[in-house]
This record gives C-alpha cells, sequence and structure tokens, in this order.
C-alpha cells in the first residue's frame, strides 16, 4: 500500500509540475508612455539576438544568421498598460520562448502599427498602411520601438522582464526634383474609393536629354516595375564617392561593391544624356500599400483595383505632364523578380496598353511550380509527398544548391510578423493578391500557415486569373495576335528561388502557340542565380544594375515592327 500511495505521490508531482510548466509567469512585460500615443492596434514584435552588433530589428531574416522573433496582435493598447508577451508568442526560428537557451541577449521590442479601414467591399480590416518607407516594418515612421538592452533570460525563471517602448521612427524626407528626375504623386479615385480613405499613387519620372529644348516631340514610355523606389535607381549625376569606405558584397564576393553600383549609376547618366541613347520617358512606379511595398500592378479583391489605377490614371498623367505619346504601342514594361511578373503581367492583362514586356527572373508564372510546390497536385506546400518521412521543400539556394531556408521557415518568419497575410513579405503577398478575400475580411489561406496543408478550394481562382502561363494558354486564340512579339522572359537556371522551373513550363506553353507563333524570347543563363535579366556578357552583380540600358534600347529597335501605320517613330529621335 505504501509503494502504491508513494507510485500515486511521485505521478500527481509530475502531473503538477507539468501544468506549472505549462502555466508558469510569462517571460516579458512591454508599455508604452503617453508622449508616444493613447492607444494603438498592431502587431508587437519582440526580438532577441546574441550579436552586439546593430540593432535587433535589423537582424531578422531566412538564413541561418538570423536571430530571434516573437510576435502577438495587440488591439487598443493603451499607453501605461504593460501587454504580457509570455511562450504562448509565435516565435521564429524557435517557436516558442520555452525553447530559448538560457543566456545573454539583447533585447529589443517594437509595435508595427495597424490602421483600420473600411472598404467599399463592406468589410473592415485592420492593416499597416505604408508610410514612405516602402512597407518595412523595421523602419516604418510612426512605428515605436525600444533601445536595445542587453539581459540575463533564462525559460525556467519565474522572472517578468520590463520593456519600455521609448523611441518613433521619424517621418521620411520626400526627394527633391531635378533637371531630369521629377517626382509625381496622385490621389486615385479607383484605389480611394475601395479603401475608403485617401489613397495615392506616385511615380519617379526620368525626362530625356533635349525635352526641355524640344517641345514639340512627343515621347514613348519605358515602365520599369520593381519594389518600391525611394528614388530613382541606377541614376547618379557624379562620380563614385572615393571618400566613401569600401563595403563588401558577401552575395557576390565582391570588394567595395558600394562603389561599383555607384560607377554603374553614373555611366548610365552618361549613356542617357549622350548622343545616341533612344529619348524616351522612363518611370519607376510607388504603389506601395497596406499589404506590400507594391501592389503587383494587377486588380485585386483584397488590394483593389491597382492594374486599372496604374494604367488607367497614373500612366496617363504622366503621360499628359510630360508629353508622353500616350498610346498603347508607345509603351513598355521591364523589371526583375517581382517586377519581372508584373512586367508580363501587365501585359497579359492588358494586351493593347503596351507593346513589350521584358520580364526577367520573374515570380512564379506557372503554378505548378510556385517554387518547388504544384499547388495543383500537392497536399502539403511545407514537406515532399510521403508516407513515411517528412522532407522539408527547400526554400532559398546559392548557385551550387546549398540550401540556406526551407519554405517552412521562410514562412514562419511570417507568421512570426504577423497574422491574416500582414507580415508585409513575399509569401503572404503573393497570397494577397491572388486570393479571393476571406468572410473575416482578409485573403484565404492558399495553404495553413502553421501546417503547410494545401487549400485545394482556393486554386481555381488563383488559377484563372494570376497564373500567367495558364491565362497565355487558355487566352490566345483572343490575344495572340496582341501578344505576337512582345514576350521576353530571362532567369538563371539557378535562380535561388527556384523561379526558373515556372519558366521552363511557361516556354512550353509559348512554344505551342500557333496562329500566330509568340515570336519572342525566352532565354537562361547558365548557373546564374536570382536575378539573372539575360546578359550574357556580364556577372550578374553587373547586369541586374543595367536594366534601362538593356532594354530600353532593345524595345526602340523591336517597336519599328510592331508599331501601327503612321505612328510617331520620329519626333523622339534626336
Amino acid at each position: 500500500m505504501y509503494k502504491r500511495l508513494l507510485f500515486i505521490g511521485i505521478f500527481l508531482f509530475q502531473v503538477a509540475s507539468s501544468c506549472w510548466a505549462q502555466d508558469r509567469p510569462p517571460y516579458f512585460a512591454v508599455s508604452f508612455p503617453e508622449a508616444l500615443g493613447s492607444s494603438f492596434d498592431g502587431r508587437l514584435l519582440l526580438m532577441l539576438s546574441t550579436s552586439a552588433t546593430g540593432e535587433p530589428r535589423f537582424q531578422i531574416a531566412d538564413g541561418p544568421n538570423t536571430q530571434l522573433l516573437f510576435g502577438i496582435d495587440v488591439e487598443d493598447w493603451k499607453a501605461g498598460q504593460p501587454i504580457i508577451l509570455d511562450a504562448t508568442a509565435f516565435g521564429y526560428p524557435l517557436e516558442s520562448l520555452r525553447e530559448v537557451p538560457a543566456g545573454e541577449y539583447y533585447v529589443q521590442a517594437l509595435l508595427h502599427k495597424y490602421e483600420t479601414f473600411r472598404r467599399s467591399d463592406g468589410h473592415t480590416v485592420k492593416l499597416p498602411m505604408d508610410r514612405g518607407e516602402g512597407q518595412q516594418w523595421n523602419q516604418a515612421p510612426g512605428n515605436i520601438y525600444s533601445r536595445p538592452v542587453k539581459i540575463n533570460f533564462d525559460p525556467q525563471s519565474a522572472q517578468v522582464l520590463q520593456v519600455t517602448l521609448t523611441e518613433e521612427i521619424p517621418p521620411i524626407a520626400t526627394p527633391a526634383d531635378t533637371k531630369y528626375v521629377k517626382h509625381v504623386k496622385i490621389r486615385s479615385k479607383l484605389l480611394s474609393d475601395f479603401w475608403g480613405r485617401d489613397m495615392f499613387l506616385g511615380a519617379h519620372v526620368l525626362l530625356p536629354e533635349g525635352w526641355d529644348t524640344h517641345p514639340k516631340a512627343r515621347y514613348p514610355l519605358a515602365i520599369f516595375h520593381g519594389h518600391f523606389p525611394a528614388d530613382l535607381s541606377g541614376w547618379r549625376t557624379t562620380p563614385p564617392d572615393t571618400t566613401e569606405p569600401c563595403q563588401f558584397s558577401a552575395r557576390f564576393g565582391l570588394d567595395c561593391y558600394n562603389r561599383i553600383v555607384q560607377q554603374e549609376a553614373y555611366d548610365f547618366y552618361k549613356m542617357w544624356t549622350g548622343p545616341d541613347f533612344p529619348r524616351v520617358i522612363a518611370i519607376e512606379i510607388q504603389h506601395a500599400n497596406p499589404y506590400y511595398d507594391d501592389s503587383y500592378a494587377v486588380n485585386s479583391e483584397n488590394l483593389g483595383p491597382y492594374g486599372d489605377a496604374i494604367t488607367y490614371e497614373l500612366i496617363p498623367y504622366i503621360e499628359q505632364q510630360f508629353r508622353g505619346i500616350g498610346a498603347g504601342w508607345a509603351r513598355f514594361t521591364y523589371g526583375g523578380s517581382t517586377g519581372g511578373w508584373e512586367a508580363l503581367a501587365v501585359q497579359v492583362k492588358y494586351p493593347t496598353e503596351y507593346n513589350g514586356c521584358y520580364a526577367a527572373c520573374p515570380d512564379p508564372i506557372d503554378f505548378r511550380a510556385y517554387g518547388l510546390v504544384n499547388l495543383y497536385s500537392d497536399k502539403n506546400a511545407y514537406y515532399l509527398d510521403s508516407r513515411f518521412k517528412k522532407t522539408e521543400r527547400p526554400g532559398h539556394r546559392d548557385s551550387l544548391g546549398k540550401v540556406s531556408a526551407t519554405l517552412r521557415e521562410m514562412n514562419f518568419r511570417e507568421l512570426a510578423l504577423g497574422t491574416k497575410s500582414r507580415s508585409g513579405q513575399q509569401w503572404d503577398i503573393w497570397e494577397a493578391v491572388y486570393s479571393p478575400v476571406g468572410p473575416d475580411g482578409y485573403p484565404v489561406r492558399v495553404w495553413d500557415k502553421y501546417s503547410g496543408e494545401i487549400n485545394q478550394q482556393v486554386l481555381s481562382y488563383w488559377r484563372e486569373n494570376y497564373d500567367l502561363a495558364y491565362m497565355l494558354k487558355r487566352d490566345w486564340p483572343k490575344h495572340g495576335q496582341d501578344w505576337r512579339g512582345k514576350i521576353h522572359i530571362y532567369c538563371g537556371d539557378m535562380d535561388n528561388y527556384y523561379l526558373n522551373n515556372a519558366v521552363y513550363l511557361a516556354e512550353q506553353v509559348l512554344q505551342e502557340t500557333t496562329n500566330p507563333h509568340y515570336d519572342g524570347q525566352v532565354d537562361y543563363g547558365d548557373r546564374a542565380e536570382h536575378c539573372w535579366n539575360g546578359d550574357h556578357s556580364q556577372p550578374n552583380a553587373i547586369s541586374r544594375l543595367r536594366y534601362h540600358q538593356m532594354f530600353i534600347p532593345k524595345w526602340a529597335e523591336e517597336v519599328k515592327t510592331r508599331a501601327p501605320k503612321g505612328a510617331d517613330l520620329k519626333s523622339w529621335r534626336y
């Protein structure tokens, strides 16, 4: 009897200890003073870092050197009211604070603020509005954060650590106009009506040499798509600053890469203003939104009618202001990665509004190769289909195939940064753009963000509206004549994100076209990483800096074969 009672006692002690382990006191209590505001909604992020260099908010990444991140949603968080962030907060790359090894860390907390939107579709949602930084949670003006503090952390301790947010990220200055570069910002009626508040589109406009001395000339429009540009990229009117310390590029293995970038930008300025460069207007669009640093330039149930707003509001405004020709035959698009997808997408969705696209290393243009996932046949995004083993799918590699992050890890980082597709990161924006609106007003998940199980019910909507290769095949009988000769796609065969797999499939679709044949180009760079753009003469470190130089002259020659009869091919050639 004694042994039996002893056994029961030990068992009850173990159960109590287990319960205590689950319910032990929280680890962090985070607050902010009234001087920073009265109350906020948003995502509260806590970061732990073992690095004494820089701030933890800039040390969260997909690669192996990432530090630790934990996040929770907060609503109506009031000044002076501590928010408890404990072991239930979802983390990356460790899921819970319970898993953090005991030791010394630098701790920092940040609130990524949300705004309430009452959209025209009847849904009310809370999202982080871009504030001029290009939807970057760790740099967004108005976000509040704490200074890094060194602490001793022990997940087994009952100690509650206090963190106070005392700093606010300041506003970003607007770049000034120059002789060649102008900055445009317009209120979009289409987007404002959708979002229930004023929404704006912007662009950096590069005027051609002689624009001011040739008042009767009208110009084609070169539209460079890509991530949020703070100012016109790749443009510099002075030689490289040799007093600036050299910066090593780990990606390309090049020392003083910052000076190489500056030299390329200065060389482009000399080329642009020289005697032989085609005289066109080049623009880079600013269309950051509550979900990402750009909209993917298409209409979307969750983001609103960005495709129409850019095509029918912003572009005509720029053409009118700066003497553009103002016709579809005199516009073309180019870009890489996100910009590569956008360049092809707008050509597909607006066949006669654009007269050529040059899509480099595009985001998945065939959903049979959504990275390494076949959305239409695979059951789980994170793991290979198998009865007895769980093999994770890679998400990022180098040119030799060395994997630095899996697809699950990349999505867990996003889940720590924000729920409901609100991380502002890559996989969430694809979901926000491509998915229909769910009952709660947020995008329908294409897969469960935690388990990776694919939601087959949403895929017919994705295929019909955003699978570009499928749409080309489906609509070729209708628009083939409008697309003929306009489609150019480039990708490295060792793209870091496996984007070349979708290009292979899209190429097959294009090669099979008839009446007419697509008469374009698909090209690959041997062992080239992201974002190879068709230049076989230069390494990727250089060619990625030459989009304007490469594609504007190329289009200027091609347009001679595709311009309508009577089109102005002369006034802008001087």
